[in-house]
C-alpha cells in the first residue's frame, strides 16, 4: 500500500480535492482580506497596463511621428507608473500576514487537537507525526502558502494588465498570443495531479530512508554483535532505490513541466514575430508591434514563468502537506477493524480467553538470511488483562521475542497485530511499554522522571503507584518528588523501581518486561508483578525467577524455535525443559510448586543426590 494512502477514501478522492473542500470554508471567511489585497494589487496592473501601452505611444505618437517631446513623455509615463507599484508591495505584504498566519494557526491548533485526542484515547502517532506538523509541516505550509499567495496574485494582475493592453493595442494579437498560453497552460495543469502524487511518494520514501537511517546509526554496535550487517544493508539498498525510483519518476514529469513552460513562456514571442507581417497588415503600428513585445517579454514570460515554477515546487509540497493535515485521524485503538479473511484470528498457544491485545501470527525472526531462525512459525495470543511469562534457557531467544512483539524488531516472516492491527511503529506510544533490564533514568526531579511516559500525573496517582509498586522506600529516602535524581547514585534496583513506576502510571494497553525485575529482590519483585496485574492491559513478563512464571495465568517455554505454552501445572507434566528449568532457580522457589502437580518420573528424576546437587550449583541463567 501506498504511504498516505487511506482504503476508506473514494479512489477520486485526490489530494487536491480535499485540500480544497477545506480551504474554501477557510478563504471565505477571509473575503474581506483577499478584497484588500486585490485593492493594493490593482496598482500593478496599472504598471503593467503603462509598461506597454506607453512604449507603443512613445514610438507611434513620439519618435516615429517626428515627435520626441512626446516620445520621452510617454516613456516618463511608463517609469513613473513602477513607483506605485512599489507603494503596493508594502501593502500587499501588510494584508499577506492576514491571510498567512491564520493558515498556520489553524494547522497548529488541528495537529494538537489530534495529538491530545490521540493521547486520551491512546490511538495514532502522538510523539512523531504531531510534533513533525507542529514544527516542521506547519511551517511548510505556512511558507508554500505566503509564496503561493504572492506568485497567484501577481500573475493574475500582471496577465490582467498586460491582455488588456493587448485589447487596446489590438485585438488581433490574442488571435496569436493566446493558444499558446492557453495549450501551455492546459499542459501544466495536466501535470499538477500525477505531480502531487509523484511528491506524496518521494516524501514517503525520504522519510523512510532517513528514518532507518536513524536507527541503523543507533543501532550499529548492536548489528555488528548480532551478525546483521548484511540484512541491514540490503534493507538499506532497498530503501535508497525506492528513493531514487520516486526521485526518477518526480524528474521525469518535471520535464514535462518545463516543456510547458517553455510553451507558455517562449512560443508568444516567437509566433508573435512570425505573425508580424500580418499583424501590420490589418492595422498594427509599429509601435503596437513593440509594445506587444514589451508585454509578452517583461510581464506575461517573467509571470507564467514564476507561477509554474511556484506551482510545481512549493505548490505540490503544499497540497502534499495540507492533505496530511486533512487526513482523518486513525480510528481509536479499541475499535476492531473490519474482519477479513487475511484478519482472521490466528492459531495461538492455549485459548484466547480475552479479546488480543497483541497477537504473532507464523512469526519467524533470524538474525541473518543463513541463520537459524531464532523464532520459527511462532503464533501466540495475548489477551487484555492477561499475565503471560516466559521462560527459557539463556540464548533461547526471550529478548528476541520480546522485542518483535513490542514491534522493536521486525519479523522475517509471519505478522505481528496490535489490536487486531498489523502493528506499526507510529502505533507504539500509544500501544505498548517495553522495559529492559537496564532502566532509563534521566537526570532531573523525581516527578519528571515518573511522569515521562505520562506527563499529566497527578501527585495523589503517583502515591498510590509508589505505594502498590514499592517505591514509598525510595520515595521517603529523597524526601520529595521534587528531589533531583542523579542517576549514578541510583542502585540499580532503584532505577528498575523508578521505570516500573513510570511504566505504571501510563498503564499501557501492553506491558513486556524484560529482565526489568532482575535487580530487585523476590520480595519486590513479587509486589510490583502483583501490582501489574491487577491492570487491565496485558502483561508478558520475561521471568528470571520461577516464581514470576507460576504468578502468570499461562507460560511460555522457549528453547529455540521450539515453544510450549500452559500454566505452571500443565507445563509441569508435559515439559520436561520447564522441569529442568524449575531445578536451575533456587530452592526455596522450587519448593513452592506443589509436589502433586509434578508427575512421578520427574519427582524420582529431581530426588537423585548426585544430579541434584549438580543443578542446585549451577548458576541462573543470563539474560539474553
Amino acid at each position: 500500500m501506498k504511504p498516505g494512502h487511506d482504503p476508506a477514501r473514494p479512489p477520486r478522492d485526490t489530494a487536491l480535492r480535499r485540500v480544497s473542500r477545506e480551504a474554501r470554508p477557510f478563504l471565505r471567511a477571509r473575503t474581506g482580506v483577499i478584497l484588500r489585497l486585490s485593492g493594493w494589487s490593482l496598482l500593478e496592473f496599472a504598471q503593467t497596463f503603462l509598461s506597454g501601452y506607453g512604449v507603443a505611444r512613445a514610438l507611434d505618437d513620439g519618435f516615429l511621428a517626428g515627435r520626441p517631446a512626446t516620445g520621452l513623455l510617454w516613456l516618463a509615463v511608463a517609469a513613473v507608473a513602477v513607483l506605485p507599484s512599489v507603494l503596493a508591495a508594502r501593502g500587499v505584504f501588510g494584508r499577506l500576514a492576514d491571510l498567512v498566519e491564520p493558515l498556520r494557526d489553524g494547522l497548529v491548533r488541528r495537529a494538537v487537537a489530534r495529538a491530545l485526542s490521540g493521547a486520551l484515547g491512546r490511538s495514532g502517532d502522538v510523539s512523531t507525526r504531531s510534533l513533525s506538523q507542529v514544527t516542521h509541516q506547519s511551517e511548510i505550509a505556512r511558507d508554500g502558502w505566503a509564496g503561493l499567495v504572492l506568485t497567484l496574485r501577481s500573475f493574475v494582475f500582471t496577465a490582467a494588465g498586460a491582455v488588456t493592453g493587448l485589447l487596446a493595442l489590438s485585438p488581433d494579437l490574442l488571435l496569436i498570443v493566446l493558444p499558446p498560453l492557453v495549450l501551455g497552460a492546459a499542459l501544466f495543469l495536466g501535470t499538477l495531479p500525477p505531480m502531487a502524487a509523484r511528491q506524496r511518494a518521494y516524501l514517503a520514501a525520504d522519510e523512510a530512508y532517513a528514518a532507518h537511517a536513524g536507527e541503523v546509526a543507533a543501532s550499529v554496535r548492536d548489528i555488528a554483535a548480532a551478525g546483521t550487517a548484511g540484512r541491514t544493508v540490503a534493507e538499506s539498498r532497498a530503501l535508497a532505490d525506492a528513493q531514487l525510483a520516486a526521485s526518477r519518476s518526480l524528474a521525469r514529469w518535471s520535464a514535462l513541466r518545463v516543456v510547458a513552460l517553455a510553451v507558455c513562456g517562449r512560443f508568444p514571442p516567437l509566433l508573435l514575430l512570425l505573425g508580424a507581417p500580418w499583424l501590420l497588415r490589418n492595422g498594427l503600428t509599429p509601435g503596437g508591434l513593440v509594445g506587444a513585445l514589451t508585454y509578452l517579454t517583461q510581464a506575461l514570460a517573467p509571470a507564467v514563468q514564476a507561477l509554474m515554477t511556484m506551482l510545481g515546487t512549493a505548490g505540490g509540497r503544499l497540497v502534499v502537506v495540507l492533505d496530511r493535515f486533512t487526513d482523518a485521524p486513525p480510528p481509536p485503538a479499541d475499535e476492531p477493524a473490519p474482519a477479513t479473511s487475511d484478519d482472521a484470528p490466528p492459531p495461538s498457544h492455549g485459548p484466547a480467553r480475552r479479546a488480543p491485545v497483541a497477537e504473532l501470527h507464523e512469526v519467524t525472526f533470524a538474525y541473518g538470511p543463513r541463520a537459524h531462525p531464532v523464532l520459527d512459525r511462532l503464533s501466540l495470543a495475548v489477551g487484555a488483562g492477561e499475565h503471560l511469562a516466559v521462560v527459557g534457557p539463556s540464548g533461547s531467544g526471550k529478548s528476541t521475542l520480546a522485542a518483535v512483539l513490542a514491534g522493536t524488531e521486525r519479523p522475517t516472516g509471519g505478522a505481528v497485530r496490535w489490536r487486531g492491527r498489523p502493528a506499526r511503529p507510529a502505533d507504539a506510544t500509544s500501544v505498548r511499554v517495553l522495559l529492559p533490564q537496564h532502566a532509563y533514568v534521566f537526570s532531573g526531579s523525581l516527578r519528571d522522571n515518573l511522569r515521562y511516559l505520562r506527563p499529566d500525573a497527578r501527585d495523589r496517582e503517583i502515591a498510590a503507584m509508589a505505594e502498590a509498586v514499592g517505591l514509598d522506600t525510595l520515595l521517603s529516602r529523597l524526601g520529595s518528588l521534587d528531589t533531583a535524581v542523579e542517576p549514578e547514585r541510583l542502585s540499580q534496583g532503584e532505577r528498575q523501581l523508578v521505570a516500573l513506576g513510570r511504566a505504571y502510571l501510563a498503564a499501557p494497553p501492553l506491558l513486556i518486561l524484560d529482565e526489568a525485575t532482575s535487580r530487585l529482590d523476590p520480595a519486590a519483585e513479587t509486589r510490583a508483578e502483583l501490582a501489574f496485574a491487577t491492570l487491565p492491559g496485558a502483561l508478558v513478563v520475561v521471568a528470571h525467577r520461577l516464581s514470576s512464571a507460576r504468578r502468570a495465568d499461562r507460560t511460555l517455554v522457549m528453547d529455540g524455535p521450539r515453544t510450549q505454552c500452559g500454566t505452571p501445572g500443565e507445563l509441569l507434566r508435559s515439559s520436561a525443559l520447564y522441569r529442568d528449568l524449575s531445578g536451575l532457580w533456587e530452592p526455596e522457589e522450587a519448593d513452592a510448586v506443589p509436589e502433586q502437580d509434578v508427575p512421578e518420573e520427574a519427582r524420582r528424576e529431581q530426588r537423585r543426590p548426585g544430579e541434584e546437587r549438580a543443578i542446585r550449583s549451577t548458576p541462573p541463567p543470563s539474560p539474553v
